[in-house]
């Protein structure tokens, strides 16, 4: 028998950041200065060090992929350690590809972006909810904000890594207007703040697929087969601020990415008779919209905790 998820299992957002800002700026010189390839190079035995020493990231790894090779068979042969180190790898080259687009330097011609429905909807002011994953290059999506007058979008986090988060892009460019909004505790002045945003027509955009450490309630969905607790901050969020709600993914392509939009749902409603029932499908919805994410780039989830043994939070 295995120990309670809450003593077996960290939560995500206990396991601390690793990531050194001056690595970081280093790195990114090494690109700026050489290319890719030399960042590689120079990147590859820090992404080893990182997968030998973090014992929890790496098991979450491959029970990840083992179990997405169970469900779906995608990858070639059963996963091991190798798919385990190239997906930490994949996980570092991605990191700077965030870094790039957040800056105005990643190489347009290399992303797709399908912007039809977000066009449509930006023309006539109509702003909404955008539900996403930790997965692929997110932050590719700045491109729609810098081709496309008027739209506007505030990334919501929960974690006080955003503060970091904003600091390093403040040197690495002092013009990007990038701003991650850190709601750890969803507070009236914030909701308020967002309602205002989202009646502007802009979009707010908020992740599925991680439990918050505080006050984060969760409902159980099948996930690559097994049931995963999904939190319901999101489907709440959108209850309240009574918009639209759309999927958002940037997922490796080739040599670039493709930024895909797609329709969740007019209107999320809560009835008061049927509340759990309610949220439990729109995250069982959104499990579903995640597997096919994770089936088309196997490597391009970044979840690098035991995501199947988080406890249920507020419940």
């Amino acid at each position: 028998m295995s120990a309670p998820a809450d003593r077996a299992a960290p939560h995500w957002a206990e396991l601390g950041e690793t990531t050194s800002a001056a690595g970081v700026l280093f790195l990114c010189g090494v690109h700026r200065w050489f290319g890719r390839w030399p960042f590689r190079l120079c990147v590859y035995p820090v992404v080893l060090c990182h997968w030998l020493s973090n014992a929890v990231a790496r098991h979450s790894s491959l029970q990840y992929l083992q179990r997405l090779q169970a469900h779906a068979g995608v990858l070639k042969r059963p996963p091991g350690r190798w798919h385990s180190l190239k997906h930490f790898a994949t996980f570092a080259d991605t990191l700077l590809d965030k870094l790039l687009g957040l800056g105005g330097r990643y190489p347009p011609e290399r992303i797709h972006l399908q912007r039809d429905l977000m066009l449509e909807k930006i023309a006539r002011r109509e702003g909404g909810l955008i539900l996403t994953a930790h997965i692929g290059c997110l932050e590719l999506c700045q491109v729609l904000a810098e081709q496309v007058p008027g739209f506007h979008i505030t990334v919501l986090v929960h974690t006080a890594h955003a503060q970091r988060f904003n600091r390093l892009m403040q040197r690495l460019d002092p013009l990007a207007q990038v701003e991650l909004m850190q709601v750890t505790d969803m507070g009236p002045a914030t909701a308020v703040e967002l309602q205002r945003r989202v009646d502007a027509g802009g979009f707010v955009a908020i992740v599925g697929d991680r439990v918050p450490l505080r006050g984060g309630r969760t409902v159980p969905a099948s996930f690559l087969g097994h049931t995963a607790q999904f939190p319901i901050g999101a489907y709440v969020l959108a209850a309240a601020l009574a918009c639209p709600v759309y999927t958002m993914a940037c997922l490796h392509e080739g040599e670039g990415y493709r930024v895909r939009f797609e329709h969740f749902s007019d209107r999320i409603v809560l009835p008061r008779g049927s509340r759990d029932a309610a949220l439990t499908a729109q995250a069982e919805q959104f499990a579903a919209w995640l597997e096919t994410q994770v089936i088309q780039a196997p490597f391009d989830w970044f979840n690098f905790f035991p995501f199947w043994d988080q406890a249920s939070h507020g419940k």
